[in-house]
Parts: C-alpha cells; sequence; structure tokens
C-alpha cells in the first residue's frame, strides 16, 4: 500500500497513460451498492449481476459524463428469467434494479443468453443542457454486461475497450465490487499519426494483456488502493490520476419531486390517478418504495 493513503471503499479514480495512447477509470462499490441491492430481495445470481451492472454504469459514466448528465444502461428482453435491467449514473450517483420471473430456475454462471433469452443492451447519454440525446444499441451477447459493452465499442464505436469487474460477498456479510476500464484512443486525438487498425497496435495489445491480468479479488479488496493496482500495472509507465465523484446511492424520488411532477399533468388526468383516500401512489422501482401523495 502506497504511505500515507489510507483505502477508500466508495471511490472513482481516472487515469491515463500518455505512453501508451490509453486513458481508463477505476471504481470500488461498497455502501453504494449494498443501499441499491438492500432495496430488493434478489437471489444471490441476480445480485451479483446487478452488482456487475452497476460497477459498468459507474465506469462509463465517470468516463463519459464529466457533468450533471445522466448515463443509461438498460437491457431489455424476452423469454428469460429477467426481461429488464435499468442502472444510472450521474454526477456519481448511482441506481439500478431489475425485473426477474421468481419462478425461473436462477444458478450461478449463467450466460446473459441463459438469463435474458433474446434481447438488447442500450446505452443512453443524456445532456442537460439541452434535448440532445445520443443512443447506442447493441444485441446482449457474451458471459457478461462487461463483455456486451466491449463488443459495443468495438463494433459501435471502433474504441478497443477492455473491462474487467469483480463483485464478492453476500446479502449477509456485504457486498463489494470493483471494475477497471481501459480504452485505447488514437493517436490522431494526441496530435500523432491516425491508427488505422487500432485494435492490432502494439500499444493496445500491450494494455489489454496487463488489464487481462487483473484479478476479482484485487478489484475487490477494501484494502487494495487503486492507485497501487493502477503501480502494478503501469509501473513501467507515467501514470496520470484523476479523482472522480465519490459514488453514491442515487435514487432520486422524494416527495417535493414527485408531487412536482404529478402537478405538471391536467387535474382530469390526476383525478384518475387518485385513490379512494384521495391519494395518488408512486412506485418507485429505484427504491422499491410506494410514494402517497395527496396532489
Amino acid at each position: 500500500m502506497m504511505e500515507g493513503i489510507a483505502p477508500v471503499a466508495d471511490r472513482s479514480l481516472g487515469f491515463s497513460v500518455a505512453a501508451r495512447n490509453v486513458r481508463g477509470q477505476m471504481v470500488r462499490l461498497d455502501a453504494a451498492l449494498n443501499a441499491v441491492l438492500a432495496a430488493h430481495d434478489y437471489p444471490a445470481p441476480l445480485a451479483r449481476l446487478l452488482a456487475e451492472a452497476l460497477t459498468v454504469t459507474a465506469l462509463l459514466g465517470a468516463v463519459l459524463r464529466q457533468d450533471d448528465g445522466q448515463l443509461t444502461v438498460q437491457a431489455q428482453a424476452k423469454n428469460g428469467a429477467v426481461d429488464l435491467l435499468v442502472c444510472d449514473y450521474r454526477a456519481g450517483a448511482i441506481r439500478g434494479y431489475l425485473n426477474f420471473d421468481p419462478d425461473a430456475a436462477i444458478t450461478d454462471g449463467m450466460t446473459l443468453d441463459q438469463l435474458f433469452g433474446d434481447g438488447h443492451l442500450a446505452i443512453t447519454l443524456h445532456q442537460t443542457a439541452a434535448s440532445e440525446r445520443y443512443q447506442g444499441i447493441v444485441p446482449l451477447e457474451g458471459a457478461s454486461i462487461a463483455e456486451a459493452l466491449e463488443g459495443y465499442f468495438a463494433n459501435s464505436e471502433q474504441l478497443p475497450t477492455r473491462i474487467k469487474v469483480g463483485v464478492a460477498g453476500d446479502a449477509g456479510t456485504g457486498w463489494i465490487a470493483g471494475g477497471l476500464l481501459v480504452q485505447h484512443l488514437a493517436r490522431r486525438e494526441l496530435d500523432g499519426e491516425r491508427l488505422d487498425v487500432a485494435q492490432l497496435h502494439p500499444d493496445w495489445e500491450h494494455v489489454a494483456t496487463l488489464a487481462e491480468t487483473t484479478t476479482v479479488a484485487e478489484l475487490t479488496d477494501p484494502e487494495l488502493i487503486a492507485e497501487t493496482l493502477l503501480w502494478r500495472l503501469f509501473h513501467e509507465e507515467e501514470v496520470r490520476i484523476t479523482e472522480g465523484a465519490t459514488p453514491v446511492r442515487g435514487c432520486r424520488c422524494n416527495p417535493a419531486h414527485i408531487r412536482q411532477v404529478i402537478e405538471s399533468f391536467p387535474e382530469s388526468e390526476r383525478a384518475d390517478m387518485r385513490g379512494e383516500d384521495g391519494m395518488i401512489g408512486v412506485d418507485c422501482k429505484f427504491c422499491a418504495r410506494v410514494w402517497r401523495i395527496a396532489a
């Protein structure tokens, strides 16, 4: 461990390795992850699936959203045990949930195809200064959410990417998750020559090989700080790091916000929403709460 730096459980750290034309992100989720998972009684394999998706969302959000915009990762499918998984990120705040068939047989080690059946994965960037929105959609393929997103970046963005995610623990002892994302930047972005086949460039092959050596134990060890792991990977290079927003549970529902949304509807529609007691019930899937609002 690096002297003078104490381990921090919930943390996000950006980095770049200029000599290798690489940028990356590291994330560790502890209290934030447990707060999200505690709202639902998921079977252990699905808790791990959501933990992985939250970690990947935090990695992508920290890389792609440097303002108050929102990044959403959504898997939607049919014919499987899980038909919907949604996670989003905004300035360090993460939230997520999934819908599943409680009668389905769910075991550890199931692939995305076995869990979801036929489906797709959508990555959506919501801008805040304008109504602009960008969305990319790819098939739900591979053994994990991380693997599906690697395919998205390679095929849709032509941006070679490696994502490593580790999840450990259980509902009794508590969950912890960590993730590493590295991406190869074309040298033209750094005022160098154009890379026509970025995936085959020696810089990227070297970095991808190093990233693959990262273990679940390293990613989920609360005593192993990000700086130490980066030193293990890139001790022969100069690495520049940037502290990111601390990950927190980010469900944004509250009575004032919900009331404001409800009051934006015409009175005729609000009348249809009211129950016999005159209250309007709003079900938040993210925090598994039903809010009763007088509006």
